[in-house]
């Protein structure tokens, strides 16, 4: 397994800071450390580079318009549990849901777990007892743990699952799937009753606060489990030993990008150098861009037209004026 300490040693060799054999100095290997994970920390921002979507999912509270995503938000779950290696056995849950995605904290946790795999838990419900593969191999006797999710930068799409009817009966195979809008803030702010009450969600807005994240949905709704879609968050290095958990070709974009960065740091001017070193920087994100870019998406109306174009008298209390 690659280690970001790998990385740093490459990256210095190719720049010319380290001859074939040497190791970096522990100052030396500290500060290209430290630009590494700036990098993969910019590199959530940069779309194309993010492998993977999140899919978040949390049960509608009844009443409440407003979630909190974060650590310490509203969004997660609580459950019990144990872990053997990088297995995560669940034999109960006090609330919420659980999926691939969320960080584990808890007395026993080691910083920095997260549920990267369903194995025996993957089943028809999210909130199902069983087993998840971690990423970091540790044993913690059964105690409660907390489950929560990083908070996004932005959110992508959503679909609200409704499981019963309007009787409460529920509904064959496993219940039915809606869209939701995702509202930019001014089409937000002109829902002119935003605690009207409806069955399940139709709109949602997106607030990406420093620390947690606030989701408001419209209309105010009675029942659903929400679904919502993210963009993976690159997570930084604890130390020089990590593992590096990447997917094939983000390495050599690590070791390159990482070589740009640190070549003003050392000073190395040469023309060529600096030429063949951006060149193959870029072919390596130019490489795992073109994997990650989307399939072309199937003709749909614009959200907002969609929020405004749906069966029922919701838009009389918006005054018409709702887009």
């Amino acid at each position: 397994m690659t280690t970001p300490y790998d990385i740093v040693s490459r990256a210095l060799k190719d720049i010319g800071a380290l001859e074939a054999g040497e190791s970096p100095s522990a100052d030396a290997a500290q500060d290209a450390f430290d630009m590494l994970n700036d990098l993969v920390d910019q590199w959530s921002n940069e779309e194309m580079m993010v492998y993977y979507k999140n899919e978040i999912v949390f049960p509608i509270v009844p009443g409440q318009t407003q979630y909190t995503i974060g650590p310490g938000g509203q969004i997660g779950a609580i459950i019990t549990g144990s872990i053997s290696g990088t297995t995560l056995t669940v034999t109960g849950i006090t609330s919420g849901a659980i999926n691939v995605g969320q960080t584990l904290s808890g007395t026993s946790i080691t910083s920095g777990t997260k549920i990267v795999d369903m194995l025996t838990g993957a089943g028809n419900n999210v909130n199902e007892a069983g087993t998840y593969r971690l990423n970091i191999s540790q044993t913690v006797s059964s105690e409660t743990i907390n489950l929560y999710y990083q908070r996004p930068l932005s959110i992508d799409s959503a679909f609200v699952r409704i499981n019963t009817n309007s009787n409460g009966v529920p509904i064959v195979n496993g219940g039915l799937d809606y869209p939701i809008s995702i509202l930019a803030v001014e089409d937000y702010q002109m829902i002119g009753l935003k605690t009207l009450n409806g069955p399940w969600p139709k709109a949602l807005y997106y607030q990406p606060s420093e620390t947690l994240g606030n989701i408001y949905v419209w209309p105010n709704p009675s029942q659903g489990e929400m679904h919502i879609f993210t963009d993976n968050l690159f997570q930084s290095y604890t130390n020089l030993n990590d593992t590096i958990i990447l997917p094939q070709g983000y390495t050599m974009a690590l070791r390159w990008c990482l070589a740009e960065r640190l070549m003003p740091m050392y000073g190395k001017a040469s023309a060529t150098q600096i030429t063949m070193i951006n060149a193959y920087a870029a072919q390596a994100k130019a490489t795992v861009k073109r994997i990650n870019m989307k399939p072309v998406q199937s003709a749909r109306f614009a959200d907002a037209m969609l929020a405004s174009r749906q069966k029922d008298a919701g838009w009389i209390l918006s005054g018409g004026f709702f887009r």
